[in-house]
This record gives structure tokens, sequence and C-alpha cells, in this order.
């Protein structure tokens, strides 16, 4: 909070040199300066690049599960308990399908270009990574002898720190409610064959433990709150907890 001639104010409103959720907005994007959206593009960039890699192994670009990318890459129980622990990661950059690539892109554009814009690049990937690795944890939780891909987990965590902002700030981000799509996209996971539940319900639980230490422990925001070290410690501790759970569970 910060004090006003007229009282005790919030930052939004106090730095935004106006009145409303528009100037807070404002204010916001001004603090964070993160409107080219550097890590969503690059992260969307890198997806897109591999998958055209896998759609060249194969020789489709419509089906491309069969590559051997996703051979050595996908999230997968036996090779993780072998020590191949990195596929915690790449399996979240690897797809199955243009459809599949195409639905997870979307939403991630989506979704990541507006918790960048209004949090911050580093907040971004330290949600995403968080959620991108308890993904994986879930998804060898639930099925650890079957090749998991896809950036869902990441997907899911990005929708569970954008409902905890849109949350504190009081405002809908994406025009609508981040909760209620939430729910859809978990309801459509259970009613699809084929898709990781574990992983989607992983990613959720690590980008809402990742915006849960942004915002100070749910004492200050998310988007502005100061961090420090012991918060970057909290985060990096989120991380390779992730790490060691995928080992032990694979």
């Amino acid at each position: 909070m910060t004090t006003a001639a007229v009282g005790v104010r919030c930052p939004e409103c106090a730095g935004g040199g106006g009145s409303g959720a528009g100037a807070g907005a404002r204010w916001l994007r001004a603090r964070v300066g993160s409107d080219a959206l550097l890590a969503t593009g690059a992260i969307l960039a890198l997806n897109i690049l591999l998958y055209l890699v896998e759609a060249a192994q194969v020789g489709s670009i419509v089906y491309v599960d069969g590559a051997k990318l996703v051979t050595d890459g996908a999230v997968y129980g036996p090779a993780i308990a072998d020590g191949e622990w990195y596929r915690m990661v790449t399996g979240a950059f690897l797809h199955a399908s243009i459809i599949h690539i195409a639905f997870n892109m979307y939403l991630f554009w989506l979704l990541g270009g507006a918790l960048e814009r209004y949090a911050g690049t580093a907040r971004l990937l330290a949600v995403y990574a968080a959620a991108v690795l308890w993904g994986s944890v879930g998804a060898l939780l639930l099925s650890p002898d079957a090749y998991t891909i896809g950036a869902s987990g990441g997907v899911f965590g990005l929708m569970a720190a954008l409902y905890l902002l849109e949350r504190q700030r009081g405002v809908a981000l994406l025009g609508g409610s981040v909760g209620l799509l939430l729910v859809v996209n978990l309801v459509i996971g259970f009613m699809v064959p084929g898709i990781s539940i574990g992983g989607h319900v992983g990613g959720i639980v690590g980008g809402a433990a990742a915006g849960f230490i942004l915002s100070g422990y749910g004492r200050g925001h998310l988007a502005y709150g100061r961090i420090g070290a012991p918060g970057w410690g909290a985060i990096g501790a989120l991380l390779v907890s992730a790490v060691v759970v995928g080992v032990l569970i694979a």
C-alpha cells in the first residue's frame, strides 16, 4: 500500500496517474516492461521448430508421435529412472500432431502473453518451469510407463497463476474468467481419451505453488510484489524438488 494525500491507496491506483483498472493496468505494464513478450515468443518458436523436426523425421506434418525426438525426449518413467531426468523438461516441448501443438500453442500464447505482460518475463518463466516440471511429476505418478509429451501441463500452470493474479487484481485479464477456462479444459481432459490427467493436475499444482511464492505466500501481489533472494530461493527449491520427486517415483 502507498500513503497518499487522500489516505492509503493500492500501488496500482497510486502509481497509475489515474483511477480505475485501466490506469492500474497501464502502470503495471510500464513497470514490468514486458510488452515485447520475449519469453513467450521464444518458447512458442522453440515448440514450433521442434515440431518441424519431428515432422521431418516421420515424413508427415499431421501426426508425428513416432518421431525419434519423441522416443528420446518424452516423459517416460523407465528412462527417467535410468538418469534421463531432462525428459521432465523436453517432453513439454514435443507434440504428437498438428492439432495437439496448435491447441497448446494457441493457449500458451494467450495465457503466457498475458502473464508476461502483467507480471514480467522472470515471473512467467518461474511459473512455466514449475508447471512443466510438476506436470511431469503428475504424469509419472499416474502413467509412468507411457510416453507423455505436450505443453499442456505448463499451460494449466499458467491458468492457475493467472487465476491467482486475476483474483488479486479484481479484473478479468483475458476479458473473461480464467477460472472457468481452467475448469472447462480440465473436464475435457477427463472426457477425451489419451490425455494425461496427471500432467494437467501436476501443472496446476506447480503453477499455483509458484504463483503463491511470487505473491509473497499470499501476502503480496504476484505481478509486482518484491520477491528478493528468499523468494527466488524458494522457487529454485520448488523446481529442484520436482525433479527429485519425479526421479524417485519413475
